[in-house]
């Protein structure tokens, strides 16, 4: 196998952690679902059931899936244990289509969590590290976005240089945010990682969120060659192309505008395609400054200083006053947009002002005309969203950390070019 191959074979059958439930858990949960989809999955058939759940939390199946265990997402731990893996979060659904390497705007990750948490205390069941990680901080407050910093911060303070379990650390105060993916193909075109471009690429970073207590420091740093493979898959990926149809002279003009007015800070396309890896510092680009603020200078010179920066010898940015501009291969494909996923489609982006306050996606919906997820909008949460999980369906850019403003760069183009310049980004 190349080492591209067996990184996929790495992540999609070795299990890093540990179960977070396992198979008769998965099938009984929609014991502890409301009242009406209760009764629903009460009269369907397994496979129905399993279909039902499967929208209910956002995970796909696996390539070649015959309808039983675990997700793409999770790996099977040889006993019927379902263990989390990237996939989770970095493979989904395009306008309805299961693509590896897309952010997954469907997952609904705390959701999950609290109604399994929920059936096993009913069935008596051990709670997992996610279940009991739940109850001490959100794990993510709207479907598609996650508090994975944070969960970074939380196993990395429990840790020394080397990556050992610390008896005397030290819990930080936590910013929690919530984040929003990034596709996985653009990984090859970066050499700085995260929203705002502070950690040099390198496959150590991926063990981040492997780091319970259980697996040591030897255990990590003797996965090293794994995930080199597992990287070396990352960037074996391509961008998907845009599906369908494309009005090549309007892209054309697009590009001409893009170069002019966009490339300075998010690159070129094509065969003399360029990145400059930019930070466009906060006060220009004005997004969203919780994820950002998440980060202590003293937590990125501990991440540079340890096994993960190669005990300083690679180039962190430990105080970088910005947001990288993302490179934008496959771009169509991996709405909603910004760091925090607060703008739901491409055409929402070139128009700052009529980026909607509440949204909520549909489940296999593809808006062609906005280029991104098909979306009700409103002005407020609806008041029949009484639940937690049932507001979490909504994205309520009011909330901390899920403010939509910002990147207000394309007010400067006329409504000719901005339709130019959607009609270009298709082609990415």
């Amino acid at each position: 196998m190349t080492p591209a191959e067996r990184g996929y074979y790495w992540l999609t059958t070795k299990p890093y952690l540990p179960a977070d439930f396992d198979d008769e858990i998965f099938e009984s949960l929609w014991k502890v679902w409301p009242a009406p989809l209760r009764e629903q999955a009460r009269s369907a058939t397994p496979a129905d059931r399993r279909k039902m759940a499967f929208a209910r939390y956002g995970l796909i199946e696996r390539p070649g899936s015959s309808g039983s265990g675990p997700a793409l997402g999770y790996t099977s731990d040889g006993q019927g244990g379902w263990c989390m893996n990237c996939l989770a979060c970095h493979s989904g659904k395009v306008a309805g289509q299961p693509t590896l390497g897309v952010p997954n705007s469907h997952y609904a990750l705390e959701t999950l969590v609290s109604e399994v948490r929920q059936l096993k205390l009913q069935m008596g069941k051990p709670l997992s590290h996610m279940d009991k990680g739940g109850l001490g901080m959100p794990l993510g407050t709207s479907r598609g976005t996650t508090n994975a910093v944070i969960f970074g911060v939380a196993l990395g303070a429990m840790r020394d240089a080397d990556l050992n379990v610390r008896q005397d650390f030290k819990v930080p105060k936590f910013i929690h945010n919530d984040a929003d993916a990034p596709p996985f193909w653009n990984v090859r075109r970066k050499s700085l990682l995260y929203a705002d471009g502070f950690a040099a690429k390198s496959h150590r970073l991926l063990l981040q969120f492997v780091m319970l207590p259980r697996n040591t420091g030897e255990t990590l740093r003797g996965w090293e060659e794994e995930y080199r493979d597992i990287l070396a898959w990352i960037e074996s990926l391509e961008a998907p192309r845009y599906p369908f149809e494309i009005q090549r002279e309007l892209a054309a003009t697009g590009r001409t505008v893009f170069e002019k007015q966009c490339s300075r800070c998010h690159g070129t396309y094509g065969e003399q395609a360029s990145y400059p890896n930019q930070i466009v510092p906060l006060e220009e680009v004005q997004t969203d400054p919780l994820r950002l603020q998440s980060l202590t200078v003293e937590r990125r010179e501990q991440m540079r200083d340890s096994w993960f920066g190669d005990y300083g010898k690679k180039p962190y940015v430990v105080d970088p006053q910005g947001y990288v501009a993302q490179p934008l291969n496959g771009i169509w494909a991996s709405a909603p947009y910004f760091h925090n996923g607060s703008v739901p489609t491409l055409w929402h982006v070139l128009h700052p002002d009529e980026r909607p306050v509440v949204w909520r996606r549909t489940e296999e919906g593809y808006d062609l005309e906005k280029v991104g997820l098909e979306v009700k909008v409103s002005d407020q949460v609806p008041a029949e969203a009484k639940s937690a999980a049932e507001q979490r369906e909504y994205f309520n850019t009011r909330r901390p950390g899920k403010s939509a403003a910002g990147h207000t760069f394309p007010n400067s183009l006329t409504e000719d070019e901005k339709r130019a310049v959607l009609e270009y980004l298709k082609t990415l």
